[in-house]
């Protein structure tokens, strides 16, 4: 897909697999675990989003990653992590968690409440090297930033506060309010991944729903807009 052609793809969040077991309810945008698609194997350098719901006092017990960059982003609810570098945390809304796998890390992911689900989305990046220290970074980042505009939460220079994230991508988060619209130029030879986390929002008059997924590719303005609200995440990506 040549980057100079402007094309757009929506992944349509009723063609994501799932992943049902008794604690754990997960959609997923690319092929991951049981589920293959062909046409789903990720984006650029974007390797995973999965749309995860985890019942009370369950979670992913302790297992390894390596040469990933994971990223945690909690819509409902809180995680408990745990990581094989001794950091352990409590990630809420508005906050940004990364875990750099490089050489290998172990960790658990856990939902802490014994009354209330959580909901959260896991983001996999494939890092622009291997065999990289294992890192821990996570950091909060109010509503009011990102309420009816972008606010940048992960780069690979870590400008504007933003986790680092060992690739060329730049991820930005908004909280849109009936009648918001947010306008992105996509910058030649670049591509962009719009999810919607929740709620209804329109891109360039079409409009997505809560799992939905666009790969954008080409020079383009994007307008983003809503009305009824939305909670959205924009990757751009080389």
């Amino acid at each position: 897909m040549a980057p100079n052609t402007k094309t757009h793809l929506i992944h349509d969040r009723n063609a994501r697999g799932q992943t049902k077991i008794g604690w754990l309810d997960s959609y997923h945008t690319f092929s991951f675990g049981n589920f293959y698609d062909p046409n789903r194997m990720g984006f650029r350098s974007l390797r995973v989003i999965n749309d995860d719901r985890v019942v009370p006092g369950t979670g992913f017990p302790t297992h390894g990653h390596r040469d990933m960059e994971i990223l945690t982003y909690v819509l409902e609810g809180a995680v408990e992590h745990k990581d094989s570098l001794g950091n352990g945390s409590v990630i809420r809304p508005g906050e940004a968690q990364i875990m750099s796998a490089g050489t290998g890390i172990m960790h658990s992911e856990n939902n802490p409440s014994e009354t209330e689900p959580v909901h959260l989305l896991q983001i996999w990046i494939l890092p622009d090297k291997q065999g990289l220290q294992p890192r821990y970074d996570q950091k909060t980042f109010p509503i009011e930033e990102k309420r009816g505009k972008l606010r940048l939460i992960g780069a690979k220079d870590g400008r504007d506060g933003a986790i680092i994230i060992n690739q060329d991508v730049d991820l930005y988060t908004s909280i849109l309010e009936p009648g918001d619209v947010i306008n992105y130029h996509l910058k030649p030879n670049r591509y962009a991944w719009l999810q919607i986390a929740q709620g209804i929002a329109t891109l360039n008059g079409e409009e997505l729903r809560a799992g939905d997924g666009v790969q954008m590719s080409g020079e383009e303005q994007l307008e983003i807009s809503t009305n009824i609200g939305a909670e959205i995440l924009l990757f751009d990506l080389a």
